[in-house]
């Protein structure tokens, strides 16, 4: 199985660290090089650009790929199941966690666009035609679309445009450019994609496992303790964890006291206030430790 990730730019880095975390380590590589081993030697890594990604996918060149959804949705047809996929949609999924960002109708701040129904008759210009056109379409507003391949924030100040759709991700830019917000056309951020024929895939859904556990551990710790046994009851009300703590029998204190082990997944949010009332229970000795992996 061949994956296509990002070859630059900023989910480059990002996009290794989770097959590094997910336990596909890519062997190290040369400048320039398309291709590299992991340690499962049924996948491969692709290394192509981000906005070539789906048609590799489609093409068949790679059998999943990691890119943003604005990448695949401004190439073609983007289903949420094979069953739903339609022509050569690709199926997404997974969302990655990362990479988030918005396409967005923006027009000058002191212009005569501040509605969308204001655009009708007038010109878009965007590095996403597709998804611009079929966002004119749902919103049925009648505008020629310009497409341009950088820059797009400065065509309303030169008259190429009377609005743009463009990329934002804090919205500086557009500021910067006395651009305001009159819509946001779509939500995007990097997933994993499939073609519809590949999705029921043993090694596909492997990889997507994989991809599942390292995103459930975000933001989990393992707590472990040793409390009295009398006052487990006590213990496992505090604990605010992934289903019910694991509980095991110790030797007993230094005074012949059962003793127990918990263990327990929980929130990193709540391991602080936790603590502190796990110690007033009775809990000693315990352990936090971050985890790498959690299959749910």
């Amino acid at each position: 199985m061949r994956i296509a990730v990002p070859n630059k730019g900023r989910l480059h880095d990002p996009t290794l660290s989770l097959l590094e975390r997910a336990g596909l380590h890519v062997e190290e590589t040369a400048d320039r090089q398309l291709y590299a081993d992991t340690v499962d030697p049924d996948v491969s890594i692709l290394f192509a650009r981000a906005a070539d990604i789906p048609e590799y996918v489609r093409d068949g060149a790679a059998d999943v790929g990691i890119t943003g959804l604005d990448q695949a949705a401004e190439s073609g047809g983007v289903a949420d199941s094979a069953s739903e996929a339609v022509d050569d949609d690709l199926v997404d999924l997974l969302d990655l966690g990362y990479g988030s960002c918005k396409l967005v109708l923006a027009a000058p701040e002191d212009g005569d666009i501040s509605v969308v129904a204001d655009l009708d008759g007038g010109t878009v210009a965007t590095e996403f035609p597709a998804i611009t056109r079929d966002y004119l379409d749902r919103v049925g507003v009648d505008a020629d679309v310009v497409t341009v391949t950088g820059a797009t924030e400065l065509t309303p100040h030169v008259d190429m445009a009377d609005a743009i759709v463009d990329i934002t991700s804090t919205g500086t830019t557009l500021k910067v450019n006395r651009l305001a917000v009159i819509d946001d056309v779509l939500d995007s951020s990097v997933r994993l994609f499939a073609r519809p024929d590949v999705v029921d895939n043993p090694k596909v859904k492997q990889v997507l496992t994989a991809f599942e556990s390292v995103l459930a551990a975000d933001g989990r710790r393992y707590l472990m303790m040793n409390a009295p046994e009398e006052r487990l009851d006590e213990v496992k009300d505090v604990i605010p964890g992934l289903g019910g703590p694991t509980v095991m029998n110790v030797e007993a204190d230094e005074n012949g006291n059962g003793m127990v082990a918990v263990h327990a997944v929980v929130d990193e949010r709540d391991v602080f206030a936790t603590i502190s009332e796990l110690k007033s229970v009775g809990a000693t000795g315990i352990l936090v430790t971050e985890i790498e992996r959690l299959v749910e």
